[in-house]
């Protein structure tokens, strides 16, 4: 291939001489060609890219098409109940909610219903009448300012990791439809608390917005801002799903001078979150440690939230809370399908308990250290549907916190460039051109409108299984292809 890409070369270039001789009008064949053939000169000579050396300008069809996989895929080969991590179909009843389209679907399901993955709910041939969504009283005996919860909110998402543009988006929709937004590890911004939507600020192991010139923890910064007024709860970051056990991570082309301020440290250097926490190693400390938040922040509600891993740690946790007295006011379990905007795919792929089985734990070690009336837990982790909804506050949440749903609903449409600050629909970039084909104020409906449609929708789906409070909710209610797969399958 060189050597047939020199001779070619040499060839195109007599062949355009002496043409030009006699039409020196040709010569404009060699502002085509010229840079084609030094582009692959340049691709012979190097020594890096062994498709380029080989097949000099052919092999950089092989990368632009490689570059474009993910929009072929989505667009043309993709079909509506495939997609990861969300499928075709729950991405557009997301966009259709959002909008405010009541979405209806056409012709019956496209899910293959005798698989042993299939999942429903139990009707009733009573159905009542749908009840008005509840809210959660968030608060124990340790709290002073406890805090009415909407059974679904807004994960945690930091502002680096998301836009300024979707910040104030997410927060405008909260502020709305009476919920909450997590902020996530990166801090307590402007734009959390501008638009007025109630919040939960997240304290992860970098602390930022409270941390000390080393690193540490600041007590009297974090008072300062953990006293505003829309300041709701304090969330402790222990671990997330998609990568629990390696701290956060914010590319450094997404740590600019606006975020590197807010979170105190340098700009333009890759964030690497500690994995754990400085200020304790052991239940013990854990439990001093929200006391002490709880303290700071004049009584408002504080917990922890994890992703389950080693459940004797967890365990020990909860003895500890029995011994001591000092408990969290909730708990936030996150499941190993959580998303990110940036984790080694390892980590994403390969640790910690997926969100059904560690929320039944949670629940069950709760209940068996008499503590479950006393906490709250919240659901974290692929909630975008009535019936996802519903099936976390069946299997043990009070209520639940969604990232993705939330993202689709300001426009997000799965690029999973997320880590690359090259996001088509401004959600996840610091990029000035990018983020402003985010309309903060046509998309802050949407995000209210989302929320607002689903809720409805879940208490629809509720009232249908003959339930009208969502304390009634439990596992038996749900349906699952295994059941009726292990019996003979397919009955075609």
């Amino acid at each position: 291939m060189p050597r047939l890409f020199l001779l070619l070369s040499a060839a195109s270039i007599a062949l355009i001489a002496a043409i030009g001789w006699f039409h020196p009008g040709a010569w404009w064949a060699m502002s085509v060609l010229g840079p084609l053939i030094l582009v692959g000169l340049y691709d012979l000579l190097q020594r890096r890219n062994n498709i380029l050396r080989n097949f000099p300008v052919l092999g950089h069809l092989r990368y632009f098409f490689e570059f474009i996989a993910p929009e072929i895929q989505q667009y043309f080969i993709e079909r509506h109940t495939d997609g990861t991590p969300i499928s075709r179909n729950h991405r557009n009843l997301v966009y259709e909610r959002a909008k405010d389209l009541h979405p209806t679907h056409p012709f019956g399901t496209e899910l293959d219903l005798y698989r042993a993955s299939y999942e429903g709910l139990q009707h009733s041939i009573y159905p009542v009448t749908p009840p008005e969504p509840p809210r959660v009283r968030i608060g124990g005996a340790q709290c002073t300012q406890p805090y009415e919860a909407s059974i679904l909110n807004i994960s945690a998402m930091s502002f680096g990791a998301i836009s300024k543009n979707a910040v104030l988006a997410m927060n405008g929709g909260a502020k709305l439809g009476g919920f909450y937004q997590n902020t996530g590890e990166g801090g307590l911004s402007e734009y959390h608390l501008k638009p007025g939507g109630d919040i939960v600020w997240q304290i992860g192991t970098g602390y930022f917005g409270c941390r000390t010139e080393d690193g540490g923890f600041d007590a009297d910064s974090f008072q300062k801002r953990a006293t505003h007024p829309n300041v709701k709860m304090i969330e402790l970051k222990i671990s997330q799903g998609a990568k629990p056990g390696h701290g956060g991570v914010l590319p450094a082309e997404k740590n600019n001078e606006e975020i590197a301020e807010i979170r105190e440290i340098e700009p333009h250097t890759i964030v690497r979150s500690p994995p754990g926490h400085r200020e304790f190693s052991d239940a013990a400390g854990l439990l001093r440690f929200i006391a002490r938040l709880r303290e700071l922040s004049e009584g408002k509600p504080v917990g922890f939230k994890l992703c389950v891993g080693r459940k004797d740690e967890f365990v020990e946790i909860c003895e500890q809370m029995s011994s001591s007295g000092i408990l969290p006011d909730f708990i936030t379990v996150d499941g190993a399908e959580g998303g990110t905007g940036a984790a080694p795919l390892e980590f994403s792929d390969s640790v910690g308990y997926p969100l059904e089985p560690a929320l039944q734990f949670v629940d069950a070690t709760l209940r068996e250290h008499g503590l479950r009336e006393q906490i709250r837990v919240v659901a974290s982790g692929k909630v975008l549907t009535a019936f996802s909804l519903l099936k976390m506050l069946s299997l043990g949440a009070d209520l639940c916190n969604s990232a993705r749903a939330f993202m689709l609903s300001v426009g997000c449409i799965q690029a999973q460039r997320c880590d690359t600050n090259t996001c088509p629909t401004g959600v996840t970039t610091q990029d000035p051109k990018l983020v402003r084909g985010l309309v903060v104020g046509d998309k802050t409906p949407r995000v209210a409108n989302f929320h607002r449609n689903t809720l409805t929708m879940a208490m629809e789906l509720m009232a249908a299984c003959g339930v009208s409070n969502v304390g009634d909710l439990r596992p038996e209610l749900l349906l699952h292809g295994r059941e009726w797969n292990a019996q003979g399958g397919h009955p075609g």
